[in-house]
């Protein structure tokens, strides 16, 4: 469920894995890239998207405090939605200036049509177009095979040498990977072998 449901055991045991498994992570959430530590993970990262033929599964920045949205919300008026904090516009500013700095420019900006997801796009990398398979189908499951089956649908649809970002929510993140993400972080994925598999995990380093 997207909202505040990791507390700090399920943290620490979430950055244990991530060190087990040896997959790269991206300092951004803490560091911009300047002071981001130094590290082969994070080179290996920007290869692999450079290599292409994958999706940036993002999920949106940090927001102001909540679960979903206040009752009645519109994704027509941003006013009305749970939108992103002070922290959560620097944290997506953050993001965009890592891709920046290693002239990582992706082929399509996708986005859930939530204003915390276009204004992490927005904020991000200038502009988004939106998706409706990246929308939130959070307190409900009517979308979720089918938003779910778009997203492995496109990543067979992107070639070789060029990656996508899809900026999305946690309730999407899991239904297609399994994984869990805090805001501002998420996965690559892409699609072979039938199968769609995450190839490495963005998020802070410890």
């Amino acid at each position: 469920m997207e909202g505040c449901r990791f507390g700090q055991h399920a943290q620490m045991m979430k950055r244990r894995e991530l060190l087990i498994t040896g997959l790269p992570l991206l300092p951004w959430i803490t560091s911009p890239p300047a002071l981001a530590a130094p590290g082969a993970g994070d080179e290996a990262l920007a290869a692999r998207l450079r290599a292409g033929r994958v999706a940036l599964l993002l999920r949106h920045s940090i927001t102001d405090p909540g679960v979903g949205d206040p009752p009645g919300f519109r994704l027509e008026e941003c006013a009305t939605q749970r939108n992103l904090s002070p922290e959560g516009r620097t944290q997506a500013q953050r993001i965009g200036a890592w891709f920046k700095a290693r002239g990582l420019e992706p082929a399509q900006v996708r986005s859930s049509a939530w204003c915390r997801c276009i204004d992490t796009g927005v904020l991000a990398f200038g502009s988004v177009d939106r998706w409706e398979a990246l929308n939130s189908f959070f307190g409900e499951t009517t979308g979720r095979e089918r938003q779910s089956a778009a997203l492995d649908a496109a990543l067979l649809g992107i070639g070789g040498a060029k990656f996508e970002v899809w900026i999305t929510h946690q309730v999407n993140i899991t239904a297609l990977t399994g994984e869990s993400a805090q805001m501002g972080e998420g996965c690559v994925v892409e699609r072979t072998g039938g199968a769609t598999r995450v190839v490495a995990r963005v998020g802070a380093l410890a």
